[in-house]
Order: structure tokens, then C-alpha cells, then sequence
């Protein structure tokens, strides 16, 4: 009886054994096939369908080559969102949380427009301009087409075919990755409206009718009025970005000349900061001058680095340099002077000449070559006062020379130091138009040991007036785009403190 009821017992423990082994070999299985991922922070893209634009950009990169699409998904919600990008905006808000400390003052709200203020934009891209597809300029987040490696001009990577007017989507992505970016917005020093103005009003520029300039700007302030966000400070705290000159968004409806539409003239608009490529230099006026983009976006600190010392290195050939078209139709330009002296001086001027036969002036690489070849670069008014020019020459190391504090001086005081005689040389334009001076002797005159110093500030500013890669951060350095965001921010804490007494 004992000998039957230990039996029994010994199988009781081998089955229990049995057991606990499948059940550990199950555990083992199901591991492997669904291993668990650990969060790693600092490649977390921004939720807010930011996945969904890199499955666009790499559809759209099989499509038409190594060229990507720009971020498209912006929908407010969706029932359709994973639950994993669920759990990464959990993480996401939990990490910035932790983060809060140093991000004290700086919380920054993405107002959610409806689609027609962007992505519909981007989603009709061939639309945007009369005469140029604007597709793949908009590209890659707005970068424009990668530009193929040239060891002898330009670096290795960060290089790309960027459109001047592309800043309001190469922004909008770099705000969607700002490290203190908050999904509430009653802790948020700043509420950032992602209305692609520039993109939207370059469709009607040369349409005779006004009212449909307008109308953009119009739904936007319309649409904002109703918001809660809106009505905290009357949209003082709010800022955009409209990437193109002020001047088109400045119509008056009763003077002329009839161009642009009224964007920063509504009193909504008027309440808020507008972050544009020109400024109107009216005092105490809420529109701010921030850099054109260049066609250097680098990812990493090393990659700035090492574009520094080449450009300390570099050999310059020419004093001086000009990359431009004569403006004939306007009254005022010295344009012409400059081009004529540009040719007297012979051995001593690269001129490259942007007629309707300069297609070189369209291309990259021609720019920067002439640029890093040249010791001072001429940067006189056109159009406007303002040039790409003078960013793009200043990334290649060469010292600008300006004919009008509008040009500079007066309009990138949040990027450019206060002292411009420390990166830059002035020469009255009236001086030119006069011909009271001689470009190549005056350049001439300035000591060997001051034009050192002044590339070299030119050089170390050169992180100052770039647009880093939207998918990737710096770590050391500030560029454009952090400066913009931090003048947005102490202007609202004024704006805030003067209201609140």
C-alpha cells in the first residue's frame, strides 16, 4: 500500500516537472518571435502622424529617385492611429515631463489647422507656382533634392537644391522635432500657427483679383477667433512663419502698387509675431526678418565642423565677387556701376553674370565655387533690400560687402551680431551711384589683419544662418531656425509681462 501511494506521488512530480519545462519552452518561444523594444528617445519622431510622413517621403523617394515628399499627415485625429504610435506619444509626453526643468519658458503649442492651411498645399505642389513645378523643391521635408557629392565644392552630406521660398515647411518640421514642444496648450510660453502663407499667397501673386489673395489669410484669422488658445492673450503669444519678403503680405487695398494680399495688415495678424525673409523696418512693428535657407543642412555637429575648417583653409583667388542681373527698371539700383567695376578690375572680380542666359547663377554648385573663390562678396540691393546671396556667400566663408543697412543690419538682429563692421564691410550706395568710390581700392585699403578677423567671424557664424536637417538635431551649436524660436519667445514674455503689469 505504502510502495502504490509513493508511485503515484513520484508521477505527480514528474508531470508537475513536465509541465514547468513546456511552459518554459513556450515563454522562450514567444520571446523570440516578439522581442520586446526598448524607447529610445532621441530617435522618437513626433507623433503627430510623423510616421506617416516618412512612409510618404520613402514612397515618394521610390517613385522619383533619392527626392522625398514633405511631411503630409497633419490630421488632428484619426481612429486609425497604431497602438504603438499611441504608445510613443505616452512616451514622448512622459520623457518631456522629465524634461520640464530646462524647457522652463520655452513650451512651444502646435495650433492643428485644418488641412487647407498646408498639407492640402503640399498635396497639390505641382499647383503652387505658374511656371515651375514646385514638387521637388518641397521635397525631403522641404530641403529640396539632394545634391550629388562634390569633394572639390561642397561636403560630403547636408547638401541639397533648396528653393529660398521653402522655409515655411523646412520650419514646420523642425518645430514638429522642438525639444520643448507641449501638447497643452495652457503651459505653452508660445502657440506656433503652421500656415504655409508664402506657399499659399505665391499662387495668386499675379492674379489681378485681390479678394483672391485674400482669402487665405482671411479663413486663417477666422478660423483662429474661435479658438480658446486664441482668446488667452488675444493672439499675442501666437507667431507664424510666411517665407517670403513682407512686402508680399503687405497690400494696402486703397495705394499701389496692387501686390501681394493683407496678411500682416489684419488686426488679427497685427497681434501676432510674423517670422518672415525681409522685414518692413517699421518701428515697433510684429514682423521679424529671420535667414533665407541655404543649401547646407547638416545633421551632425561634426558635419559643421569640419565645413568651418574648410572654409578657413580655403584659398581665395578673387578680392572680390558678384553673382547677380543688372536691374535696369529700377530707377535707384547701382546694380550697373557695380557690374562695370566688377569687369575694370579685371583679374582682381569674378563677376557671374544671372541674365537669361546665367543659368549657372540656378545652380549650387557654380554659386558656392565663386563664393569660396573670393575674399569679400558684393551683396547690393535688388528687388528688395534683402538677398539669399548674402546667407549663401557667408556659408562659403566669404566676408559681405552691403550698400544698405536694410540689406542686413537693420533686419537679422536676432542672427547677425550688433557690431557689423566685425563680419562685414559697409560702402554707402550713394557713394557708388556717385562714383565717388572705386570698389577694388577701397577692399584693398582694409589691413590683411582685419579681413583675417573678419572671416573669421563670418565663419564662426556660419551655424547662426543655417537650417539644420529637420530630422536630425544639433547637439553643440544653435542655428537659425533655435535663434528664431528663442527671439519668438522672449519678445512673448515682454508682450506677456507689459500685459500683466
Amino acid at each position: 500500500m505504502e510502495k502504490a501511494l509513493l508511485a503515484r506521488c513520484r508521477n505527480r512530480w514528474w508531470l508537475v516537472i513536465l509541465a514547468g519545462f513546456l511552459l518554459w519552452f513556450v515563454l522562450i518561444l514567444s520571446f523570440h518571435a516578439n522581442p520586446i523594444h526598448f524607447v529610445n528617445y532621441s530617435s522618437i519622431d513626433l507623433a503627430e502622424n510623423y510616421s506617416q510622413s516618412n512612409n510618404v517621403r520613402s514612397d515618394h523617394a521610390k517613385n522619383k529617385g533619392e527626392t522625398g515628399r514633405p511631411f503630409e499627415g497633419m490630421k488632428e485625429t484619426s481612429s486609425s492611429v497604431p497602438s504603438s504610435e499611441i504608445a510613443e506619444e505616452k512616451a514622448i509626453r512622459q520623457y518631456r515631463e522629465a524634461d520640464s526643468i530646462s524647457c522652463k519658458g520655452r513650451h512651444v503649442y502646435i495650433q492643428k489647422l485644418p488641412r487647407q492651411f498646408n498639407e492640402d498645399m503640399l498635396r497639390h505642389c505641382e499647383s503652387l507656382n505658374n511656371w515651375t513645378n514646385m514638387c521637388d523643391s518641397l521635397s525631403n521635408f522641404g530641403l529640396g533634392p539632394r545634391l550629388p557629392k562634390s569633394n572639390k565644392v561642397l561636403g560630403n552630406t547636408g547638401w541639397y537644391a533648396t528653393d529660398q521660398f521653402s522655409l515655411e515647411v523646412i520650419f514646420h518640421n523642425r518645430m514638429r522635432r522642438y525639444k520643448c514642444l507641449t501638447d497643452d496648450s495652457s503651459v505653452a510660453s508660445a502657440i506656433f500657427v503652421p500656415y504655409y502663407a508664402g506657399l499659399d499667397v505665391a499662387r495668386y501673386l499675379w492674379d489681378s483679383n485681390r479678394t483672391l489673395r485674400d482669402v487665405g489669410p482671411s479663413d486663417l484669422v477666422r478660423w483662429l477667433r474661435r479658438r480658446q488658445e486664441w482668446k488667452v492673450m488675444g493672439g499675442r503669444d501666437h507667431f507664424l512663419v510666411a517665407g517670403r519678403i513682407v512686402w508680399d503680405f503687405r497690400r494696402e487695398n486703397d495705394r499701389p502698387p496692387n501686390w501681394g494680399n493683407n496678411l500682416v495688415l489684419l488686426p488679427e495678424s497685427m497681434n501676432m509675431t510674423i517670422l518672415v525673409l525681409e522685414s518692413s523696418l517699421i518701428d515697433r512693428g510684429n514682423d521679424f526678418a529671420i535667414p533665407y535657407p541655404t543649401y547646407f543642412h547638416p545633421s551632425k555637429d561634426v558635419e559643421v565642423r569640419q565645413w568651418q575648417s574648410r572654409m578657413r583653409r580655403q584659398k581665395r583667388r578673387y578680392l572680390f565677387s558678384f553673382a547677380g542681373a543688372p536691374r535696369k527698371d529700377l530707377y535707384n539700383s547701382i546694380r550697373d556701376k557695380i557690374i562695370s567695376q566688377c569687369r575694370a578690375s579685371r583679374r582682381k572680380c569674378k563677376l557671374l553674370e544671372c541674365d537669361s542666359r546665367g543659368h549657372r547663377c540656378h545652380k549650387p554648385i557654380f554659386l558656392m565655387k565663386l563664393f569660396q573663390s573670393s575674399v569679400f562678396c558684393l551683396q547690393p540691393p535688388g528687388d528688395s533690400y534683402t538677398r539669399r546671396s548674402a546667407f549663401d556667400s557667408m556659408l562659403a566663408g566669404c566676408i559681405p560687402v552691403f550698400f544698405h543697412s536694410g540689406s542686413a543690419y537693420d533686419q537679422y538682429k536676432w542672427h547677425l551680431p550688433g557690431d557689423h563692421s566685425k563680419y562685414s564691410v559697409f560702402i554707402p550706395e550713394n557713394h557708388v551711384k556717385d562714383g565717388k568710390v572705386v570698389l577694388e581700392r577701397r577692399l584693398l585699403q582694409i589691413p590683411k589683419k582685419d579681413v583675417l578677423a573678419m572671416r573669421e567671424e563670418v565663419i564662426r557664424l556660419i551655424p547662426a544662418i543655417l537650417y539644420a536637417d529637420p530630422t536630425s538635431e544639433l547637439e553643440n551649436y544653435e542655428d537659425a531656425f533655435d535663434l528664431s524660436v528663442k527671439g519668438v519667445l522672449e519678445r512673448v514674455q515682454r508682450i506677456r509681462e507689459e500685459t500683466l503689469g
